[in-house]
């Protein structure tokens, strides 16, 4: 069973920054895509940023050059760097992994659907 547990989340002033955790457990599928979504009251849950295994990386055009996905191995830990935040981006913050999916699944429409693997989620509030 594959457990996803996020952290980092908190409240920052606009233009600052935040650095998402992911721990995953006991994943061992050769072939995967671990992403970051985000769902803001009243709004659908959205694609962030994917990582697969490959190394391939996607971003939703609303946070690219802002947010940095990256996945360190070794911890089995993955990451979002948050930067020059906005209020706009006041969500609660969830990872998800699936097998043998490439990383444009996370930004593709409706793509959490393809995700099975998901965090409770670590919530994130930017003030202006």
């Amino acid at each position: 069973q594959v457990h996803l547990a996020e952290s980092g989340g908190g409240s920052v002033q606009a233009g600052g920054s935040l650095r998402l955790s992911c721990t995953i457990s006991e994943y061992t599928y050769s072939s995967y895509c671990m992403g970051w979504f985000r769902q803001a009251p009243g709004k659908e849950r959205e694609g962030v940023a994917g990582i697969d295994s490959d190394g391939s990386t996607v971003y939703a055009d609303s946070v690219k050059g802002r947010f940095t996905i990256s996945l360190d191995n070794a911890k089995n830990t993955l990451y979002l760097q948050m930067n020059s935040l906005k209020p706009e981006d006041t969500a609660m913050y969830y990872c998800a992994a699936e097998g043998f999916r490439p990383a444009s699944m996370v930004v593709a429409v409706n793509g959490r659907n393809g995700f099975g693997y998901w965090g409770k989620g670590t919530l994130v509030t930017i003030s202006s």
